[in-house]
């Protein structure tokens, strides 16, 4: 009797893992119910980030290559000449190339039935910065301020400010530059038919986008950056 006992309590543990089993298989925890076009978008995405990182480790192999052919004062200036390079990707450098400016101005309606001007909201020109930022290879200034990845837009006292300097009520421009004409089209084109000038014409305000030019100057970062972790060794240490 004990064995017959012993016998259905081992079947009944084995049908309840061949249920489980069973079950499992049947009913994934999870599926993926993407058709082919968000598949093939997906794998655009990983390919397009694939070949920024290849451009990344080209251009750091390059430096390397730069230090190691270099001599004596060839070495210091190899050191200046990527000192550059990494102010300008830090934004701290004037620069001049094909761009648009964009004026922001009172809407006519609020100028009309005269209701108080006020600033652009930090949420409103974040939505902006992100909108232009799907183009890669861009420069911006907002009101004077240039825009970098480490730029912070945030309301300070009530005021919207980029970089901690406040934006001034409009109007004000927003200048930015592309790697070459064709490029400043295509942003053109983008924004002339971006639900971004609705947004801001919500807010009562008007994106007024300029054609492309040939020649924009937008100014450097003037505020420093904080140094929290690097330190300069003595000299000769």
């Amino acid at each position: 009797m004990k064995r017959k006992w012993m016998f259905t309590f081992i079947l009944l543990i084995v049908g309840f893992m061949v249920a489980v089993q069973y079950n499992t298989v049947q009913q994934p925890q999870e599926r993926d119910t993407r058709d082919l076009w968000a598949i093939r978008n997906e794998l655009a995405k990983e390919r397009k980030l694939h070949s920024e990182l290849l451009t990344e480790v080209r251009a750091l192999d390059q430096t390397l290559g730069k230090y190691n052919a270099s001599e004596g004062a060839s070495v210091g200036k190899a050191l200046a000449d990527t000192v550059h390079s990494l102010h300008e990707q830090a934004g701290m450098v004037d620069q001049t190339g094909p761009g648009i400016i964009i004026d922001v101005v009172p809407s006519e309606e609020s100028i009309a039935f005269g209701t108080p001007l006020h600033e652009v909201s930090p949420e409103l020109l974040t939505r902006f910065v992100n909108e232009v930022n799907r183009f890669k290879g861009i420069d911006m200034e907002i009101d004077g301020k240039r825009v970098t990845a480490l730029s912070a837009i945030r309301d300070i006292n009530g005021e919207t400010t980029v970089n901690g300097l406040p934006v001034s009520l409009p109007p004000f421009q927003i200048k930015i530059l592309s790697a070459d004409l064709g490029s400043s089209e295509k942003l053109y084109n983008f924004l002339q038919s971006s639900s971004i000038l609705d947004d801001f014409y919500l807010e009562d305000f008007v994106l007024e986008v300029g054609q492309p030019e040939s020649e924009v100057k937008i100014n450097g970062r003037i505020e420093q950056f904080e140094n929290h972790f690097l330190k300069e060794l003595p000299k000769g240490g």
